[in-house]
Formats: structure tokens, sequence, C-alpha cells
């Protein structure tokens, strides 16, 4: 399974890579959504941008973010319930084409995939927004997982397997795929 969940995440990632590469609209929408200023006129606030996450690469500065400082909630606890919680949110943010918690709880997987000669997370996940039908969209808002359906195994790692996703639509391991999340720096993140 887990090869298979690699394969359709490769697979996935190439299929966004071209996506982004094919024409300008959606590097133009993506700008608008964004709201950033051309490069031309306004180096200074790219450069104060730049500037912030210079520390670590911009994918790892995903990962590192805690999810907590833009939602004010607590770290998911050390509980198959605390990882289904924080994989709720994954697919939600999903739906709602939020890039920032999509990159940070994928952020690790994000950055194998990165690492590995695909792009970083935003650009691979905008291209997976612009490739989801609206209904997957609605029905990924609204998702839960059936906890019956989620293997542990260790206190520190589950899988979350594609069946155990509830929602209006039916998602399969080639559009959704299985998930692993590990209990990394006081919170879940998908890492495989």
């Amino acid at each position: 399974m887990r090869a298979r969940t690699t394969v359709n995440a490769a697979a996935m990632a190439c299929v966004a890579l071209v996506a982004c590469a094919c024409g300008p609209e959606p590097a133009k929408e993506d700008a608008g959504a964004k709201a950033s200023p051309p490069a031309t006129s306004t180096s200074a606030p790219e450069s104060t941008r730049a500037a912030e996450p210079s520390a670590t690469p911009s994918a790892s500065a995903r990962t590192e973010r805690p999810s907590t400082a833009s939602t004010g909630e607590q770290p998911s606890p050390r509980t198959k319930e605390g990882a289904i919680r924080r994989y709720e949110r994954y697919l939600h943010a999903l739906g709602h084409e939020d890039i920032d918690t999509v990159c940070e709880v994928a952020g690790p997987a994000a950055k194998q995939a990165e690492d590995q000669g695909f792009g970083p997370c935003t650009s691979t996940y905008t291209a997976v927004f612009q490739m989801m039908s609206p209904a997957r969209k609605k029905a990924l808002r609204t998702a839960t997982v059936d906890p019956r359906r989620v293997a542990v195994r260790t206190p520190g790692k589950i899988e979350m397997p594609v069946g155990a996703v509830r929602s209006s639509a039916t998602f399969s391991e080639s559009d959704l795929g299985s998930y692993t999340l590990e209990y990394l720096r006081n919170e879940w993140y998908i890492t495989d």
C-alpha cells in the first residue's frame, strides 16, 4: 500500500508540475489570490518578505510554523483522536484551498517530494486545487474520518487509509490516496 501511495503521490506531483508549467493563467490566478505586487515595482517588500523566512527554505518554513499561530488552537494530542482531528483539518483545508494549512500539515511529505525534484509545496498544491472539481472540494470541506478504519502503527505513527474518509464524494487511492501521519515537534504531520 505504501508503494502505491508513493507512486500516486509522485504521479499527482508530476501532473501538478506540468499543470503549473503549462501556461500563464495559473500564475496570474495565483498572483491575484496572494495579492502580491509585481516584482519590478516593489522590490523592497519582496526582500522584506524573503528576509523573514531566510533562516530556513520556504517549504521548511511552512513545516516549522505551528498551526496554532493562525487559529489559536492547541496542538493535537499524541493520540489516535488527535491524529484524526489533524487529518480532518488537512482535508477541510484541501476543500477550502487553504494553501498555508495544507502545506503546514503536509510539510514533511512535501519537503521529501521537493528534495526528489518536485516543486515546492505551494506550487504543487496550487495545481492540485485547480485539478479538483468543485464537487470534490465541497465534499472535502466537511469530510470526516472513520476511526475504526485508522491503523495505529506506533503511538507516534498512524495510517490514514483513503477508505476511512467519509464524505459526500467517494475518493480512491488515485485521487486522494492514503497517508501516514507522524507525531513530530508536538504535532501530527503527514510524512508519507
